[in-house]
């Protein structure tokens, strides 16, 4: 069921396989000023899920936020003809089946700039993600730029996580910093992601910090910002 993070702000958890390891994934749903829904990384809409987001709001706008996160984008047209769909930089050659408004950049689109702020982490294309941020709920949203995972997750995920220093902790792994190509690009992207007043954290794998996460962001991406 949908879980109510603050006002006007939910995420709805999944059940997902990385290359066969239960990693979890999660949907962001923002309500917009005028009463329409954004999904942030759509997960499968079935029908209690319709039900819920029907309840809400309207559901008008779409984003597939990063070059992994994009399974279900296509569903949502299907399951609301009059939504739109927003991609990260890559992903319309990926899914090139895709109907989609436009690619995601730094600038957000008029449909809800009023309420959300955007930025693309450049620097790291295996992802290319755009990072978002709810304003009134001061909340980022992210998908896999940090992860926070804790004894929730399957004993499995626990273990590998613990080997890439990301268990009981929030913040990037030891692998990421081979997943980022241009340091500085990378650098300047997440100097303006720590210029927004952000409280909370949303990633898609792992728990929500709903508290300290501009710290919490610097500190796991101290090496990134001194290197």
């Amino acid at each position: 069921m949908l879980s109510e993070l603050a006002k006007d702000i939910w995420i709805e958890e999944r059940r997902q396989r990385f290359y066969g390891l239960e990693v979890g994934t999660r949907m962001t749903v923002i309500r917009l000023a005028d009463g329409s829904l954004l999904l942030h990384s759509p997960v499968e809409l079935d029908a209690e899920l319709r039900r819920e987001l029907d309840a809400i709001g309207r559901v008008r706008f779409t984003v597939a936020p990063n070059r992994v996160h994009h399974l279900y984008a296509g569903d949502v047209a299907k399951a609301y003809p009059e939504a739109r769909l927003w991609v990260a930089p890559g992903l319309e050659r990926k899914r090139p089946d895709l109907v989609f408004v436009a690619v995601l950049d730094d600038d957000a689109p008029a449909e809800w700039k009023h309420d959300v702020e955007q930025t693309f982490f450049r620097g790291r294309p295996y992802e290319n993600e755009v990072v978002f941020f709810h304003r009134a709920s001061r909340t980022l949203i992210m998908c896999d730029l940090a992860f926070n995972f804790g004894p929730r997750a399957a004993a499995p995920t626990r273990l590998l996580m613990r080997l890439l220093r990301s268990y009981g902790r929030f913040g990037p792994s030891k692998l990421d910093p081979f997943l980022i190509r241009d340091r500085r690009a990378a650098r300047q992207s997440l100097e303006r992601i720590l210029a927004w007043d952000f409280d909370r954290v949303v990633v898609a794998h792992g728990d929500v910090l709903e508290r300290g996460g501009r710290e919490a962001l610097r500190q796991g991406y101290a090496w990134l910002l001194t290197g």
